[in-house]
This record gives C-alpha cells, structure tokens and sequence, in this order.
C-alpha cells in the first residue's frame, strides 16, 4: 500500500484531509498510480512536490488505530478528489 507525503519531509509525516467532522483522515491507497495520480492533483492546485511511499500496511494500520488516528483505505474502485488547501494537513 502507499501513502503521500511532502518530498523531503518524509520523516515527518504523511498527507491527510479533514472529514466532515473535523478530524484528520489519512489516506492509504492500495495501488501507486491511484496515490501518484493524486500526488499530481494536488501539486496542480500548487501544493508542494509530493511523494509516494510504499508502506507496510498492517504495520500503518496498527499505527494509526494505537494512537487514535483515522485513516481510509484508498481501492482502485474508489474516487477521491483532492480538497482545497484549507482541508489538508502536510
């Protein structure tokens, strides 16, 4: 699986939107060109130069649900469009 983050910032953490409710959602895609499409969608609307990282996704997974984090599954039979700015967290 693959996440997005800001190119050369890795290590700090990954690309996440805001849902409806206010909390930070963290993308996981199940394929890479599904998370590069994506990644080129979001520099388009001028946010930084992105990257995609292969994780390990039950390690991110155990991650994210140990330390109350919501994430989303990404398939390659789900749309996702890319929120403006203020509904994104870097």
């Amino acid at each position: 699986m693959f996440i997005i983050t800001v190119a050369g910032k890795e290590k700090e953490g990954a690309y996440s939107v805001v849902d409806d409710d206010g909390e930070q959602v963290l993308y996981i895609f199940e394929e890479e060109d599904d998370a590069a499409r994506y990644a080129m969608q979001l520099e388009e609307l001028d946010f930084p130069l992105m990257n995609v990282l292969e994780i390990e996704s039950d390690l991110m997974i155990h991650t994210c649900e140990t330390h109350g984090h919501r994430y989303a599954i990404i398939s390659k039979n789900d749309i996702v469009i890319p929120p403006d700015k203020t509904d994104a967290n870097l």
